[in-house]
């Protein structure tokens, strides 16, 4: 079965331009490559200095987390991260009311 993968880090507001061309060209890579639906999205508020940013993985097999983190040492994404990134696997349900 697959599932959805997010994955949500603060970065500096001050990184923000620099942090999103980066993430962007990964994301986009990653799309081509493994034929799947990603997106960016950051929070409109800044708190002490930083927002915090979601990726967004559609559709994706249990082990990609792995070839997620090989894509953020390749574009270099973790010097702009501070403190943790938290990955959450999601699966659709279907509900009966």
């Amino acid at each position: 079965m697959s599932s959805d993968l997010y994955i949500y880090y603060r970065v500096a507001a001050a990184n923000a331009q620099q942090f999103d061309v980066a993430a962007a060209a990964m994301q986009a890579g990653l799309s081509l490559q493994h034929q799947i639906a990603t997106a960016l999205k950051r929070s409109p508020e800044i708190k002490d200095a930083h927002h915090t940013w979601m990726e967004v993985y559609s559709s994706v097999p249990p082990d990609f987390t792995e070839i997620v983190e090989q894509a953020v040492t390749q574009h270099g994404l973790a010097a702009l991260i501070d403190g943790p990134r938290h990955t959450e696997f999601f699966v659709n349900i279907s509900s009966c009311a």
